[in-house]
């Protein structure tokens, strides 16, 4: 068994045993039949009302295993590295805010909501499971294929612009830009949206073999000839998904664009 899943059980039963918690959901890849050896553990836990100002957090979690770090990241969730170098997401929420869960609909594809309940009291967190379930939202769309490419028109540019004034770092971190409105593209391109929101995840498995070797032509190293390499297949990358996505999307924009940034390249 995994170490993660001795875990997920020991939030459970310590769910079940401290009065002052109410619910608790699991969310990630172990609720997708995808968790392995590698894969973090995360939840969200409610607690009583009356009780909330009072919970301890860090004492709480120090009674499930030993952990070595415990911070609050940039998004507010307590992230834990446990002594077994497990990782942990940890959002402690009052009862009241347990709707919240409603409103993860919009982020991806939820294909076992029964999997994601591991304690309740109050017979309304499978409700809101619940209508997380289905297909999830559309992203082979105008909107989203617009979004892609004309934000991949605006970091490609500020990247160039930042390379020619010799900020090569600054250059590779655009970089990265560029290649998630590519990538958004390229799995439009081949109806494989599921992971939209996180589109690297399992990228080696998820893309056919053009694809992924796109997606290889437009990364880099830090040194100014791999990221010219790197701008330009960008470009050719997207000709070639214009040329494909076309006939069955409308640009906002004249794609002939792109030929201006070639010629931009160039200059």
């Amino acid at each position: 068994m995994f170490i993660q899943k001795q875990i997920i059980q020991l939030v459970k039963e310590k769910c079940e045993q401290d009065p002052s918690v109410t619910s608790c959901m699991m969310y990630g890849s172990f609720t997708k039949g995808e968790g392995d050896q590698y894969s973090d553990v995360e939840f969200y836990i409610f607690i009583k009302e009356d009780k909330f100002g009072n919970f301890k957090s860090k004492e709480w979690i120090s009674k499930i295993a030993s952990y070595d770090l415990m911070f609050h990241n940039e998004y507010g969730t307590e992230v834990v590295i446990f002594s077994n170098l497990i990782r942990g997401e940890f959002h402690f929420l009052p009862q009241s805010k347990l709707e919240i869960i409603k409103t993860f609909k919009p982020t991806g594809v939820f294909p076992d909501t029964d999997s994601m309940l591991l304690y309740d009291t109050t017979g309304k967190l499978k409700e809101c499971l619940d209508f997380l379930a289905g297909s999830g939202p559309e992203r082979m769309t105008d909107e989203n294929v617009n979004f892609a490419f004309n934000n991949f028109v605006n970091a490609w540019l500020m990247g160039i612009n930042v390379m020619k004034r010799g900020e090569l770092a600054r250059s590779l971190e655009v970089l990265t830009h560029v290649q998630k409105h590519i990538l958004h593209l390229i799995r439009i391109r081949e109806q494989n949206v599921e992971r939209w929101l996180n589109s690297t995840k399992n990228l080696e498995n998820d893309l056919s073999t053009e694809g992924y070797n796109e997606y290889s032509l437009i990364t880099s190293k830090l040194n100014k000839g791999d990221l010219k390499n790197a701008y330009i297949h960008a470009l050719m990358v997207v000709d070639k998904l214009i040329e494909t996505l076309s006939p069955h999307y409308t640009f906002e924009v004249d794609k002939r664009i792109i030929n201006k940034l070639h010629n931009y390249y160039l200059y």
